[in-house]
């Protein structure tokens, strides 16, 4: 990947003359299986991004609980681009909504004019908050024709969609059917520096430029980080092995008599008595993880290979039989 960087063929990414960017762009464009895609330094701003040109000031708009962009991106949803939002319980499954909760949650189309307009669903591929979990194929047809018969645009954040097109064994564009616009990044699994995609339909993308520049965006020759992302694309099916890991410190840890979410893909929720006390004894372990959605989550990725699973497995429960706590 690094060779790659340096080797790039770079130009002005402002002025769309970056061929290396163009050639991700339309890489991953074809991949989503959508017309077009623009690249963005961060996930986070392809998401605002697509809620700048998806809602107007005011709109309210859905997403499972604990999304993403309700939960991480620093309120940006309702500060910058004006929404309103409102949580989906995941009554399906682990970052989930039933089409009936989504539904109920829209409510009636015929609302007086001082009633909040609900325009626009937010869907999650995978959910990183609920382990990393991913909605099946079958489920987002189901969700995607309940907001549309409602009158919804859907944008997905599949920021991770790379992951759960692997764990399926089907291509990614297999999961975005329907949507109006989706984001994903080059920046987890596939182990660039940096750099999303925002992509969707020509116009979309033509008004996503124009938002990308508003938000300091625009970046001259970031070719150098286009060919990370390109080099990451190469190895998509590598993406397994970060879920085999993830298995593998699932089972260790349940071993230990944690209460572990089966992992889906490449994240393990650890179900703990205090989140805090077990974060502190994971560091004084050496092992890292963080809080999320009220338990520890632990992400596997590229640079860990199987001996460091069992290495970490060993020093937790070093940690947990010298008097160490969840």
């Amino acid at each position: 990947m690094r060779r790659a960087m340096a080797a790039a063929e770079v130009g002005d990414n402002v002025y769309g003359t970056d061929p290396t960017v163009r050639a991700l762009e339309e890489r991953a464009a074809a991949l989503l299986g959508m017309p077009a895609a623009l690249w963005t330094p961060t996930g986070t701003m392809a998401n605002l991004i697509a809620l700048t040109v998806h809602l107007e000031r005011g709109d309210r708009f859905l997403a499972p609980r604990d999304a993403h962009v309700l939960a991480n991106e620093l309120g940006s949803a309702a500060w910058l681009a004006g929404g309103m939002p409102e949580a989906l319980e995941h009554d399906a499954g682990p970052g989930r909504p039933t089409p009936s909760a989504l539904s109920s949650a829209i409510g009636p189309r015929n609302a007086p004019y001082y009633a909040l307009r609900t325009t626009l669903l937010c869907l999650e591929n995978t959910h990183n908050a609920a382990g990393g979990a991913v909605t099946p194929p079958h489920e987002h047809a189901r969700l995607l024709a309940t907001a549309k018969q409602a009158g919804l645009t859907v944008h997905l954040d599949g920021a991770r969609i790379w992951n759960a097109a692997v764990a399926l064994g089907l291509p990614p564009a297999a999961l975005t059917v329907g949507v109006d616009s989706v984001s994903a990044c080059f920046s987890k699994g596939l182990g660039a520096p940096a750099g999303s995609v925002l992509a969707g339909g020509e116009d979309l993308v033509d008004q996503a430029r124009r938002v990308r520049h508003l938000l300091g965006g625009g970046m001259r020759q970031v070719g150098v980080l286009a060919a990370a992302g390109l080099a990451g694309l190469d190895h998509l099916g590598e993406l397994e092995r970060d879920h085999r890991k993830a298995r593998r410190l699932a089972t260790g840890l349940s071993e230990f008599g944690w209460e572990v979410t089966e992992p889906q893909t490449n994240i393990v929720l650890a179900d703990v008595a205090d989140v805090n006390v077990a974060l502190d004894t994971l560091a004084a372990a050496g092992v890292h993880a963080l809080p999320m959605a009220g338990k520890v989550r632990f992400v596997l990725h590229r640079d860990l290979s199987d001996d460091d699973i069992d290495e970490a497995l060993l020093r937790i429960e070093s940690r947990l039989t010298n008097g160490g706590s969840q």
